[in-house]
Order: structure tokens, then sequence, then C-alpha cells
């Protein structure tokens, strides 16, 4: 075979993989790969964002307790750029929900292709906003958290919706928790197997890899979010949104292809 064969062979295998990655028939390996990437960007854009805009955004826990200690302190403006926060995530979350449905009821092979290229263009978006944040003054800054609290959201309902609610990727609070409780099971000491009718305690290793992995990735990803806007300032969101962008690209191009395909045949 020619270098121009053997280089073909590998794109096409290339693209086969990805199409897979973010299509409708998937596998564990294919749910946890993909999960793994976003982990690793969730990371980045939250270690990145809180450089940017001096708050995390990947997670609402502390939204809402800030939003309550607020209340009690009286701080009604506060109160409603939490509000403001908590309904951008939300938001992001029902439009996956409805681009995935959307996708679904139409036959589409390319489930989550859509949502991944939503959210590598709004990271495209936060790049671009946030650069104007320096030339407009703090202008634009309520207007970067809620994209970023939006972008979280869909990307955490779609972790949520592929994996059947095995994975989180932008929070990492249930993750360690499940951690702690494989942990536990697996140093745990079943004293005697005598009693037959009680079950030995076992852990889980293959979850707790999963999520060790997971854990790893997202912090992974927030040292290189970091130094990259260190780096690079609001540029740096644009290697992640081309790496999500070429992930749902060939699943794209295969719905392309079939409804060509079909407009052909009909």
């Amino acid at each position: 075979m020619s270098m121009l064969g053997h280089v073909r062979s590998a794109f096409g295998r290339a693209f086969r993989y990805l199409s897979c990655l973010a299509g409708s028939r998937r596998d564990r390996m294919a749910n946890r790969q993909l999960g793994g990437l976003l982990a690793f960007v969730a990371g980045a854009v939250n270690a990145g964002g809180f450089l940017a805009i001096h708050r995390y955004t990947s997670h609402v826990t502390g939204v809402v307790s800030a939003m309550a200690d607020d209340l009690a302190a009286g701080s009604l403006p506060l109160v409603l750029g939490g509000g403001a926060l908590l309904g951008a995530f939300t938001s992001g979350a029902a439009c996956t929900a409805v681009l995935v449905n959307w996708a679904r009821r139409r036959g589409l092979h390319g489930l989550y292709a859509i949502p991944l290229l939503f959210e590598a263009a709004l990271l495209l978006l936060f790049g671009i906003v946030g650069a104007s944040v320096s030339s407009t003054g703090m202008l634009l800054l309520p207007a970067t958290a809620l994209l970023l609290c939006f972008v979280m959201g869909l990307q955490n309902a779609m972790v949520t919706k592929m994996s059947g609610a095995e994975l989180r990727t932008t929070h990492m609070t249930g993750i360690a928790t499940d951690i702690g409780v494989e942990l536990g099971r697996l140093f745990y000491w079943n004293r005697t197997a005598a009693h037959n009718e009680v079950h030995p305690v076992k852990a889980n290793r293959d979850r707790l890899w999963l999520h060790l992995t997971v854990l790893a990735l997202f912090f992974v990803g927030g040292v290189v979010g970091a130094l990259a806007f260190r780096a690079m300032g609001f540029a740096a969101t644009l290697p992640l949104a081309v790496a999500l962008a070429v992930v749902a690209g060939p699943a794209l191009v295969d719905d392309l292809r079939g409804r060509r395909a079909g407009d052909q045949l009909s």
C-alpha cells in the first residue's frame, strides 16, 4: 500500500472512531472516552474562566449558597445576579434536552454531535466576548459569566443523558463521593464467610477507576486551562472549541450523507 493509501486508511479509521464517539449507537467505552474529554474541557473552562471573570461556573452549589447568604444580608441585587447564573445553567441543560430529543425524533446518528458543536461555538463566542471585556471595562463581564454557566449546563446535561447518569463532568462533588464509597467498600474487612446469608462487601473496581480517571482529567484540564489563559488570554478557548468541533464533525457528516442519499433515492 502506498503512503497515500496508508494516510487514507488512517483517516478513515479516525473518522469512524469519532463518528461513533458522538453518535447514537453507544457503548460504555464510547461514553467513558467522550466523558473523559469533556471532563478535561470542563476543568479547563472552569479554571480559565475563574481567572477571566473571578467566578467558578461549572457548578451551582456555591451559587445557591451565595444567594442564600445574600438574601439573609438583604443584598437583593446579588441575589438576582445569582439567580441569573442559576437560570443560565438550567437553561443550558434544557437546551441539551431539546437538541438531543430533536435529533432522536428524526433518527439522526449524530445524537450528541449537535450539542457538542453548539458548545464549541459558544466557547468561541466566550473568547470573542471576553476579549472585548478589556476594551469595554466591566460592562460585558456579567454576560461572559452567564455564557459560561449556560455552556456548563449544556455539557453536564449532555454527559448525563449520554451515560445514563453514570457520569458527571462539570463538578466533582458526586465523583468524589462515589470514590469515597468505593474506597470504603474496598478497604472493608469481611471478617468471615460463615454466615452465608450475609453478602460480602466488594468494591466496584471498574467504577472506582472510572471516577478516579474523570477526577484526574478534570484536575489536569484545570491546570492546562489556567496556564493557557495566563499565556494566551481568552484565545485559550480556541483549542477547546476546535477539539469539540473535530469530535462532532464526523457524526454530522454521516447524517448529511444519509440525508443526501435519501434525497437521491426519493
